[in-house]
């Protein structure tokens, strides 16, 4: 993906692919696949992992920037910039039944899957051509997001859905009946929990716990919802992954991960050559924050580079749900928060940045 530089030469400078993305099996390739394990032992910070937060509170209210919860999340912010959350308030069976939805959809026919590929018009669909770092994953994908009016009743290829990133498309109705409808509502209850982060992020920061909704309510911001498929490994090249390491562009992501293929790692901080993999608790959300955070933070809070890994035998489905603010938000560092590390950037133009390089038709 292409480059951006966000400050004047002596300031920090992010570099990399657009949307977040998470991971794919549990070894690197390189001579064999028992060689990768050995490989992964050696440079994984095992007895370091980011924290898993319990957000009972969050549903309680009464919280304030000195809230133990606040604390929590804001030292996760910081020190990892990624965390787990249990007791997130999003049911369980919803869940379940969005997982169900997106095996049945990777399921499908590769012709039924092609009539809704991605293009350069239209950045919303399906596509197993994506690039990060100018690398091509190891996956197939499904984007779908927000619209300008949030009305989920209207046709999806109404005029007043269109976006800067195109139009939905789900599978055919006669398919997968219950394949809309459901992505749908599950999509709705990660917006719920990532709404709830944001309060905290602002709380850990010093502001009012509303201070982000201008950017980032209903029917202003631009998240979109990432179904992801991660075959077993099949190629020659040794080095191969199923998304290279990249950073998140936006505010932060709320991710399901599957319990039955660790593959998520995130580059330790305090052992940089070293990766963590992100096993994830029984019911629990992944959360990271992203560039967008890191701005507002002014760089207390930390965007994590991260990496998703191959594997030869074990399938594995993820669905990331990015967080962001308006195309249209001014995003800069607080001015509580000393000297500016950034220089302001539009939020609409960064992401068609990050997003120039990360399919192979651009």
């Amino acid at each position: 993906a292409h480059s951006l530089t966000l400050a004047t030469p002596n300031r920090v400078a992010m570099s990399h692919a657009c949307a977040a993305r998470h991971s794919c099996s549990s070894v690197v390739a390189v001579i064999s696949h028992r060689g990768r394990a050995a490989l992964l032992r050696r440079f994984s910070s095992a007895a370091r992992a980011p924290p898993v937060i319990d957000l009972s509170p969050l549903r309680d209210g009464g919280l304030s920037s000195s809230s133990p919860l606040v604390r929590e999340v804001a030292d996760a912010c910081e020190q990892w910039g990624f965390f787990q959350v249990v007791n997130h308030g999003v049911d369980e069976d919803l869940c379940a039944r969005a997982e169900e939805q997106q095996r049945a959809f990777f399921a499908l026919p590769m012709e039924v899957k092609e009539c809704m590929r991605r293009s350069a018009d239209n950045s919303r669909g399906w596509y197993n051509d994506e690039l990060t770092k100018q690398r091509r994953d190891w996956k197939e994908g499904l984007d779908f997001g927000s619209t300008p009016p949030m009305d989920w009743s209207l046709a999806d290829a109404d005029a007043r859905n269109g976006t800067l990133d195109g139009y939905n498309r789900f599978p055919p109705a006669d398919l997968l009946p219950s394949f809309r409808p459901t992505m749908l509502e599950y999509y709705d209850a990660l917006a719920g929990v990532a709404t709830g982060l944001a309060r905290l992020f602002s709380l850990g920061l010093g502001m009012p716990a509303d201070f982000f909704e201008p950017y980032l309510r209903r029917t202003q911001h631009t998240s979109y919802l990432r179904l992801n498929y991660y075959a077993p490994y099949t190629g020659e090249d040794p080095t191969q992954l199923c998304i290279s390491p990249h950073k998140d562009a936006g505010f932060l992501t709320v991710l399901r991960q599957d319990v039955g293929c660790h593959s998520l790692q995130v580059r330790d901080r305090q052992a940089p050559d070293g990766w963590v993999t992100v096993r994830p608790e029984p019911a629990a959300f992944t959360i990271n924050t992203g560039d967008m955070a890191q701005i507002y933070s002014n760089n207390r809070y930390h965007a994590p580079e991260h990496r998703v890994l191959t594997s030869p035998s074990t399938p594995r489905y993820s669905a990331p749900f990015f967080y962001n603010p308006a195309y249209t938000a001014a995003v800069q560092p607080l001015p509580s928060l000393g000297a500016p590390h950034f220089d302001r950037c539009v939020w609409g133009y960064f992401r068609a940045t990050r997003c120039a390089g990360d399919s192979a038709h651009s």
